[in-house]
Order: structure tokens, then C-alpha cells, then sequence
């Protein structure tokens, strides 16, 4: 942190005064924390404590991308995404929880997996933070859904669904935001 980054966040900074934990799952958790803002102000802030996740851009030798549509309930939508899933614990691996879901969703195995970098989903309320791969040198396998998952996994060409991003038919930002990443980092590697 360059000096100038830390006087900029001493003076955003806010102090956590108390927390109360309003409901612990499987998942995540909700709390509520009261905090001193820095002109001495005391605020409520609402807020998710998630495991974190991973998402996978897997690109076939074609350069299709192998994407997934499936049923999310909280906006009662069928919806197109790239494979993702949560840690199963705090301190797990990034890269391994990435194989895992790439093939108990798809199948797929990858030789070679690129690190894309980590963005938070919702930093407002949320400290979900998901690490996003490209992977690469695709081989098809047996899925492993879990008992509540329903997914279809079909391919598309990158540049199309590149194109699917920009003209919103992709509403999730872990698939808007991957395909992009992955797709810039690709024509930077061809460049």
C-alpha cells in the first residue's frame, strides 16, 4: 500500500463499535454492526459474510466456451452462466474448489488452468469474494451434480458470447465479467 492509499483509507475508514450475528447458515451468514463513520457519526451497516467462491471459463480447443443454463430461484429466472460454485471451507484452495466444480457440473477436466484474479460480488453487503479462472486443454467426463442441481451445459463460441455480454442476455457478473477477462486475456495472448 503506497502511502497515499493508506492516508485515503484512514481517513474512509470505518470502526466497528459492535456486531451482532442475525443469522448463521450453511452458507453465509447475516450481521449487523454498528460502526463509526469518519466524521463521528455512529451507522448501521447490514452485511453478508460468505466462504467465497470460485467461477471457471472453460475454453475448448475451438474456442467455444462451455456455459451453463439453469434455474435460480431468487429471481425465478432461467439464466445463462459460466460453472461456479462456493468453498467448502474458508481456507480452501481457490484452484482446487475450481477443478471440482468445473467437473461435478460439466465433466469437464482441464490441463491448464489460468488465474483471472478475484472480484467482490456485491461489496456494498456483502464480502463474497470470487476468484475467477480461464481453463484450458478441456477432456469431457461423467458430471457429479449435486442432489438439488438441475444444469444444461451446451457451448458457445467466445466471440459470441462476448457478444451475449454486451448486449445483456447474461445478467450474472461472474459470467459477464469472466467471459470478458478471459476473452481479453486470450486476444492479448494472440496478439
Amino acid at each position: 500500500m503506497t502511502e497515499q492509499e493508506r492516508k485515503e483509507y484512514e481517513s474512509l475508514r470505518e470502526v466497528r463499535i459492535d456486531s451482532t450475528l442475525i443469522r448463521h447458515g450453511r452458507i453465509l451468514d447475516m450481521r449487523l454492526d454498528t460502526v463509526r463513520v469518519p466524521n463521528g457519526n455512529i451507522a448501521g451497516r447490514e452485511l453478508v459474510r460468505h466462504l467465497g467462491a470460485v467461477c471457471i471459463v472453460p475454453v475448448t480447443a475451438d474456442g467455444e466456451v462451455v456455459l451453463e443454463r439453469q434455474y435460480r430461484y431468487v429471481i425465478d429466472r432461467v439464466i445463462t452462466e459460466i460453472p461456479a460454485g462456493k468453498l467448502d471451507a474458508v481456507n480452501e484452495d481457490p484452484l482446487e474448489a475450481a477443478q471440482r466444480e468445473l467437473r461435478e457440473e460439466t465433466g469437464f477436466h482441464a490441463a491448464e488452468w489460468i488465474d483471472l484474479g478475484d472480484f467482490y460480488s456485491a461489496p456494498a453487503y456483502s464480502d463474497e469474494k470470487i476468484r475467477m479462472f480461464l481453463a484450458r486443454g478441456l477432456t469431457a467426463g461423467e458430471r457429479e451434480l449435486d442432489a438439488d442441481e438441475e444444469i444444461n451445459v451446451f457451448t458457445l463460441p467466445l466471440d459470441e458470447a462476448v457478444a451475449a455480454v454486451m448486449r445483456g442476455e447474461f445478467p450474472d457478473v461472474k459470467t459477464q465479467t469472466g467471459i470478458l477477462k478471459a476473452a481479453e486475456y486470450l486476444r492479448r495472448e494472440n496478439a
